[in-house]
Parts: C-alpha cells; structure tokens; sequence
C-alpha cells in the first residue's frame, strides 16, 4: 500500500477470490517466482540437512535398488530385460519412476505441510506443489547424469555398439514435463482429499507401491503377452512414457505415439481436475487442517 498527501490510497496488491474454479492466474506465479525458487533452494537444502553422505544418497539410493531389482527380480525370478544389461534396464526405470514418486508423494501433503505458512500470509498456493515438482528436478538430473554414465560404460567398453539409441531420445524434455505435470496433477488431487481425510495419505502410501508394478520398471512391456492384461497396462499413463524412455535410449522397448497422446491428453484432464478442486479447497482448507 502506498499513501500520497495529494492522493488517495493506492493498494500495491489485491488479494481477492477466484472467480472460477478452474482458473489460475498465471501472471500471479510469475510474479511470486522468487518466492518458488526460495521454497526450492529449501526443499533442496533440507531434504539431506545433518547427514553424514548428504547429496551422494542421491546416487547411492538408485544404485543400492538396482542392486536389489538385479538380485531379487533378474537372479531369483529370472525376469527378462528385453535383452539390455540389468544394471542399465533397471536404472532407466529407476531414474523416471523415482522422480514421479518423489513428486507425487511430497505434492500430496501440500496443505498439510505448508498450514503453518499458508495460514499467516498470502501467496497462491500452487507455488508449494509447483516447487516440489522443480526441485526434485535436481534428483532426477543427477540420477539421469548416473544413468548416462553407466549408459557410456557399456556402450564404449563393455558391449560396444550394441546399444542402439535413436532419435526419440529427443523425446526426453516431453517426457520429463508429462511425468511432472501427472505427479503434480495427482498430487494437488490427494492433498486436497487429506485436508479432510488424513487416512488418505496412508491409501496413496499403498497406491504408489502398487502402482510401480503395473508400470514396466522392473519388466518389459514385451513380456506381457495376455492381451485383456496388456490393454490394461495400456491405461496406465506411465506405461507410454517409461517405454518411450527406453526405447529413445536403449533401443528397446515398444515406442506408441498413440500410448503418448494418451499419457498427455490424460496429463491435461487430470491437472484441470486437480486445480478445480485445489481451488475449491484451498478456500476452507484452514477449517480442516
């Protein structure tokens, strides 16, 4: 607010309600970016704050569960890989699937962790779940660089040219943005449900873990020949991505522009049905919380 002896009041800034539940004011955001980077900078900062390995349990996690994805499902039940070395089929899987996790899992407590701020000063509110949804992009950067190494090993000195990355591998911003925009989609979804039903959280817990075995992280599309099952593999959005992953990369895999269009247009839906509802919440939420 600025005051003038000549002049009335002038307000700097208007805080009033959304008109429309779908709407979002997309200049707002881009008028509170530094506030997003700073929440960023902290999710970064505070996620491995006073631990003695700090930023290396980036790399250490993804290598310790293909270790465990190698002994379990490619020695003990003698999984196919579509014919690529374990270490880097398990990793292309690991890398994608643990970066939706992670946003989708900490995007779904968004009111729940961020009541105290949110009830004492006024910002839009998807700034939280957007922020989440950047920094984990740190994560997944340094696992991707881990994933490349391990990918230049096998292709210069172990099993030269036997790799055969194409030119969907051009796909991967596409990806990375669909993967983001469904994990924030289902996200502000689930978080607005645990405002009210905190159980909701424990349900979503159990979800996730079941969900990563119906997404081709540990297993090849290809190895799923029962076609009722296969069409319902289909329906899952991550399926077209994952595969499209590996097989821009790897060579891999089954590619499907249909399987893609289907994980955007499905993007899409899901986000404008989580911002109807993120918005309707966000209203009240400090009733609940």
């Amino acid at each position: 607010m600025t005051t003038d002896n000549n002049t009335d009041t002038t307000w700097t800034t208007v805080i009033k309600p959304k008109e429309k539940l779908l709407q979002v004011d997309l200049k707002e955001l881009w008028d509170y970016r530094d506030l997003c980077m700073l929440f960023v900078k902290r999710n970064v900062t505070t996620q491995y704050k006073q631990t003695v390995l700090g930023p290396l349990w980036y790399i250490i996690q993804p290598v310790m569960t293909v270790a465990m994805y190698m002994v379990v499902f490619g020695g003990i039940a003698k999984i196919p890989t579509d014919g690529l070395p374990e270490p880097l089929f398990y990793l292309s899987g690991v890398c994608l699937w643990q970066y939706f996790n992670d946003c989708l899992t900490k995007t779904s407590s968004t009111f729940v962790a961020n009541a105290g701020i949110f009830g004492k000063v006024y910002f839009p509110r998807l700034i939280a779940p957007l922020s989440t949804v950047i920094s984990n992009l740190v994560r997944f950067g340094i696992q991707l660089a881990l994933f490349l190494v391990v990918y230049a090993i096998y292709q210069l000195f172990i099993i030269p040219g036997q790799i055969h990355t194409n030119w969907y591998a051009l796909l991967l911003p596409v990806l990375v943005v669909m993967l983001a925009g469904l994990a924030l989609g289902f996200g502000i979804l689930f978080s607005s449900f645990t405002t009210k039903y905190r159980d909701m959280q424990l349900l979503l817990d159990y979800f996730v873990r079941l969900w990563m075995y119906a997404t081709p992280i540990i297993y090849p599309l290809s190895t799923i020949t029962n076609e009722k099952l296969r069409f319902v593999m289909s329906l899952n959005p991550l399926t077209g991505i994952v595969e499209a992953f590996k097989y821009g990369f790897l060579g891999a895999g089954e590619f499907s522009w249909g399987m893609l269009a289907y994980s955007f247009g499905f993007m899409v839906v899901l986000l404008a049905v989580g911002i109807v509802i993120f918005n309707r919440v966000q209203r009240t939420f400090m009733d609940t919380v």
